[in-house]
């Protein structure tokens, strides 16, 4: 078996480790034997098929798909910027999500309810989106460093609207849209699961189909349009496709640091940089990694529930460290 065969295969049974501990373990006991009964529709105790099927479940499918679409746009960003350090909400994504779900929860009194809450995130994420793009191109060309400015500005201007929201609002709702804006799958349904799943498995197609090209652009433009790459759609293609799955994860799980930067990274030195093999791989990890941040921070401090952001953000700082200086030993 060939080593990218043998980095498939682990990261496969991490992940089914992974998936087999979340739907084990939270704030209710559950034995492996219910757990079994429910997925497999056999009689089993009502209440044991409802946390396994309508609560566990989703949450972790929620979690691997979330960890899959950070991953992959965590990729993207730091192959089209040739930058190790670039991560999914480099163009301000997570803020213009951050003020749509902000202003469902508090402006709107959460009437909305969970998907209201994600309709109103993804809006602001696209918001975002659009308009650092249009900002971009207004110089005729899609310029990366005009981008990045502008990412920062249009970020900026949505987290001052976030900290105005929250300022104004009653205090039941500061505490729903704060802990949201750390990060949770805690409310994570089957409606807003399956969305998440339909964009991110077209954005990972449309990714893995760009990776030839992604590879080229690894040698620097002029060398990629030789290569018969054609630069300027290649790079507005796959800087839309980040972004959308950026704004898609953060829309149902809220802000979830360092999946996205830690995960590529550590990729990219075990693997290389070919994107035929990084894309697939780094999409495992981030899945695997995320689904297993989600059911710590189910049961580290049980009956409590830690935001899932903050445990991404402990565990994610020293490997995150760990990896910089093995880069640069």
């Amino acid at each position: 078996m060939t080593r990218t065969g043998r980095g498939a295969l682990l990261l496969i049974l991490l992940l089914a480790a992974a998936a087999v501990s979340g739907l084990l373990l939270g704030a209710a006991n559950v034995v492996p034997a219910d757990v079994w009964r429910a997925l497999t529709g056999q009689e089993t105790d009502p209440s044991a098929r409802t946390i396994v099927l309508s609560l566990r479940l989703p949450r972790v499918t929620a979690a691997a798909l979330t960890g899959i679409a950070l991953t992959i746009s965590g990729t993207l960003f730091q192959a089209l910027l040739r930058n190790p350090l670039a991560e999914p909400y480099l163009l301000g994504v997570s803020s213009g999500a951050a003020l749509g779900a902000v202003l469902a929860l508090t402006a709107l009194g959460g009437v909305l309810g969970y998907l209201g809450t994600v309709g109103f995130a993804l809006a602001g994420g696209l918001a975002a989106i659009g308009i650092v793009f249009r900002v971009a191109l207004a110089v005729g060309r899609l310029d990366t460093h005009v981008l990045i400015l502008a990412g920062v500005v249009v970020s900026a201007f949505f987290g001052a609207g976030v900290m105005l929201l929250l300022s104004l609002a009653e205090p039941d709702a500061t505490r729903a849209a704060v802990l949201w804006t750390m990060g949770s799958l805690e409310r994570a349904g089957w409606g807003s699961t399956v969305a998440l799943g339909l964009v991110t498995a077209a954005g990972g197609t449309v990714s893995f189909a760009l990776s030839r090209h992604l590879n080229a652009l690894a040698l620097g433009e002029e060398a990629a349009a030789y290569l018969g790459a054609r630069v300027e759609l290649v790079r507005r293609s796959a800087y839309f496709i980040a972004s959308l799955l950026a704004a898609v994860a953060v829309s149902t799980a809220g802000v979830i640091g360092f999946v996205g930067l830690v995960i590529p990274h550590g990729a990219r030195m075990i693997w290389g940089s070919d994107h035929r093999r990084l894309l697939p791989l780094g999409a495992l990890g981030g899945a695997a990694a995320l689904v297993l941040a989600d059911t710590v921070a189910r049961v580290a401090l049980r009956p409590l529930e830690l935001p899932v952001g903050v445990v991404t953000a402990l565990l994610g700082v020293p490997l995150f460290l760990v990896l910089l200086r093995r880069s640069y030993a």
